[in-house]
C-alpha cells in the first residue's frame, strides 16, 4: 500500500509525461508546474462517461492511469485533479486538496463538490486545476487575493471573500462572472471518495442524467452537453449545433479524442437521448 497521500509513488511518470507532451527531466519548480498544468489540460479531456456507461468512477491511481493514460480517455474533477496531484507529488511539489462550490449557472449556495489544489512552487501557492472543464484554467494561478493571468485568450481572477474564502472569476463578454469559490481547509482523498459518490450516482447530480463532456483550448472551448455541440469563442461568439446518436461516436473522436470500444459505444448510444 502507497505511504504517500497521493499515492504517486503508485503512478508511472514517464507513461504520464508522454500522455501530456512532455519530455525531458521535470523538477518541482514553477515553470514546470505552469507546463504540466497546460499540458495536461490540452490532452486529457473532460468527461463523464463511466457514468453514462454505467460503471463506477475510480479514484485510485492504477484506476485512474489505466483509464486517462494507457487507454487515453478523460475523466471530470475528481480522478483529473487526483492524478495531476499524483504526478505532481511524484515529481516533489507539495500538493494540498482543496473544496470548492461550484457558482456557474446559479445564485444559490450549492454544497462542496469541486475539487481544486494547492501547490507550492518557487516558495509561492498556486491555484491549480486541471478538471473543471469548459471555462477551467489552463495554467496555474498565484493563489493570493486580486491575482489576475491572461492564460490564451481567458482571463481568470481570483479574489478573496469573508472567512479566508477565495473565488476564481473568469472575464466573460459581458464582464466578469464566478466560476466556484473555495476555503481553507484542507481536502484529502477519502473526502473526494465521498463527493465522488454523491457526484456520480445521485439522481440530482447533473452528471447523471446526461453526456457532458469539454475540452479547453487557448482561443476556445468545445463542449458536449447532452445532445447540444458548442463552440465557444473568447470574445463570446458561440456555434451550436445537435448531436445525434449515430454520429455521437465520431464527435467525441474528431472533437475531443476520445476512441470508445464497440462494446462502449452501443451502451452510450443506448442511453444518450437527443432533444426531441
Amino acid at each position: 500500500m502507497s505511504n504517500s497521500q497521493w499515492s504517486g509513488d503508485e503512478l508511472d511518470l514517464d507513461a504520464y509525461l508522454d500522455r501530456i507532451g512532455l519530455q525531458g527531466p521535470v523538477e518541482p519548480n514553477a515553470e514546470t508546474l505552469r507546463a504540466l498544468h497546460r499540458g495536461h489540460v490540452a490532452a486529457i479531456p473532460f468527461e463523464n462517461l463511466e457514468v453514462q456507461l454505467g460503471r463506477p468512477v475510480l479514484l485510485d491511481v492504477k484506476a485512474l492511469q489505466d483509464k486517462m493514460v494507457t487507454r487515453r480517455r478523460g475523466g471530470y474533477c475528481y480522478e483529473q485533479n487526483s492524478l495531476f496531484a499524483a504526478a505532481l507529488e511524484r515529481i516533489g511539489f507539495s500538493v494540498t486538496g482543496l473544496g470548492a462550490r461550484v457558482r456557474v449557472g446559479s445564485d444559490g449556495m450549492r454544497p462542496v463538490t469541486h475539487m481544486t489544489l494547492k501547490v507550492v512552487a518557487d516558495g509561492e501557492e498556486w491555484l491549480c486545476d486541471v478538471g473543471f472543464g469548459g471555462e477551467g484554467l489552463l495554467e496555474p494561478l498565484p493563489l493570493r487575493d486580486g491575482a489576475e493571468a491572461r492564460q490564451g485568450e481567458w482571463t481568470f481572477g481570483l479574489t478573496r471573500e469573508e472567512n479566508g474564502v477565495h473565488a476564481l472569476r473568469t472575464l466573460r463578454a459581458d464582464g466578469w462572472g464566478d466560476l466556484y469559490a473555495f476555503g481553507p481547509e484542507d481536502r484529502f482523498p477519502v473526502d473526494y471518495v465521498v463527493m465522488n459518490h454523491y457526484t456520480s450516482t445521485h439522481p440530482r447530480s447533473p452528471f447523471v442524467s446526461r453526456v457532458i463532456v469539454q475540452q479547453t483550448e487557448s482561443a476556445l472551448r468545445r463542449m458536449l452537453v447532452g445532445s447540444m455541440l458548442v463552440t465557444v469563442r473568447a470574445d463570446g461568439s458561440t456555434e451550436q449545433r445537435e448531436v445525434g446518436a449515430a454520429e455521437l461516436h465520431e464527435v467525441l473522436r474528431s472533437e475531443f479524442r476520445i476512441e470508445l470500444d464497440e462494446e462502449e459505444v452501443a451502451t452510450l448510444a443506448s442511453v444518450y437521448s437527443p432533444r426531441t
